[in-house]
């Protein structure tokens, strides 16, 4: 396993390799995290002056084994392009490179293979995840069925290519993580977790197959949509981090952003209010929130076989895992049981 160090290093080293593809000068790059992508910081002089930029060098297979990481990330772009163009919702703006492209494809000797990278303008607000009050959910809620309405009315462009949020891709064998299949990763779970998991894969099956794929309750969703990837700055929120974006169910995006909220003392009062918010905008799907609990369960799982596989190659996840383990397991003992 590479150190964090020495990582964090040769990513930097590729992050200076595809910033020479954008028409930006004077560049001040800083580091800001390696989690699912390598992100940087980047304080540079435009066409329009000087401004602050997000730079994401791209995990491969990010999307699935079996899809392309240049065309899923450009659609990714084209969605935030469409939303900026057709609505008043606040998602980061795409920087385009000098020749006129989305992305670019970046390497480095140190790198095992060529990165799809790709630049954002900087968007400024607070995080209030560590200290949320049910306002904060109204508002989530609010932008959230806005970003259904424009989602389901959106005629995505030929070529328009994201994950499907389906069974396979939450409990078989399509995604990859930390360089290996989710299949691989099933195996490296405890004992004791791999049975929770299977179970709640088990219940998912029925639960999506009742509620089917028509547009009343299917369609492009953000599907990271909690606090920490809304920034609030004023009266606005400001959605970012589409990287997960895809086709799924309506109800998984309002399931993930309650899924760290499940067990507070004040659950009920941040459920409320962010229903209260979506439903001013948007009705809730046909079955409501009866499987609510469901999508939060299948948010557990998917979270447990990203960190999972992820330890396996970022030391800062390893030292944290068995703790990280632990609360998927007793999250999905009440889940389970209610």
């Amino acid at each position: 396993m590479v150190s964090d160090r020495h990582r964090v290093a040769r990513m930097r080293r590729l992050a200076v390799r595809a910033l020479d593809a954008y028409p930006l000068a004077d560049r001040e790059l800083r580091f800001i995290a390696d989690e699912e992508n390598a992100t940087f910081r980047v304080d540079a002089t435009a066409r329009d002056g000087r401004d602050r930029f997000l730079l994401r060098v791209h995990r491969p297979a990010r999307h699935g084994r079996n899809i392309d990481s240049a065309a899923a990330i450009a659609s990714e772009l084209d969605w935030l392009t469409a939303l900026r163009a057709g609505t008043d919702l606040l998602v980061p703006v795409p920087f385009r490179t000098t020749d006129g492209k989305l992305t670019t494809v970046a390497a480095s000797p140190d790198v095992p293979e060529p990165r799809v990278c790709s630049v954002l303008r900087w968007m400024d607000g607070r995080i209030h995840s560590a200290a949320p009050r049910p306002v904060h959910l109204h508002r989530l809620g609010s932008v959230m069925a806005r970003l259904h309405n424009q989602a389901g009315q959106w005629r995505v462009p030929r070529g328009f290519v994201r994950i499907r949020w389906d069974w396979e891709t939450f409990f078989g064998n399509t995604m990859v993580y930390g360089g290996i299949s989710a299949a691989d990763v099933w195996d490296l779970l405890p004992d004791d977790l791999r049975r929770r998991f299977a179970r709640v894969a088990s219940g998912m099956r029925g639960v999506m197959t009742h509620l089917g794929e028509g547009a009343d309750s299917f369609g492009l969703i953000h599907a990271d949509l909690h606090l920490d990837n809304a920034l609030f700055w004023r009266d606005e929120v400001r959605v970012i981090d589409f990287d997960d974006c895809g086709f799924g169910h309506w109800l998984y995006d309002i399931a993930v952003s309650l899924w760290e909220l499940r067990y507070r003392n004040d659950y009920g009062a941040f459920r409320s209010a962010l229903i209260d918010g979506y439903t001013q905008h948007r009705a809730l799907p046909p079955s409501g929130l009866a499987h609510l609990d469901d999508f939060i369960a299948a948010r557990e799982v998917a979270f447990g076989l990203w960190y999972t596989g992820t330890a396996r190659v970022n030391p800062v996840f390893r030292a944290d895992l068995d703790e990280v383990q632990e609360d998927i397991g007793r999250s999905l003992d009440t889940l389970l049981q209610d």
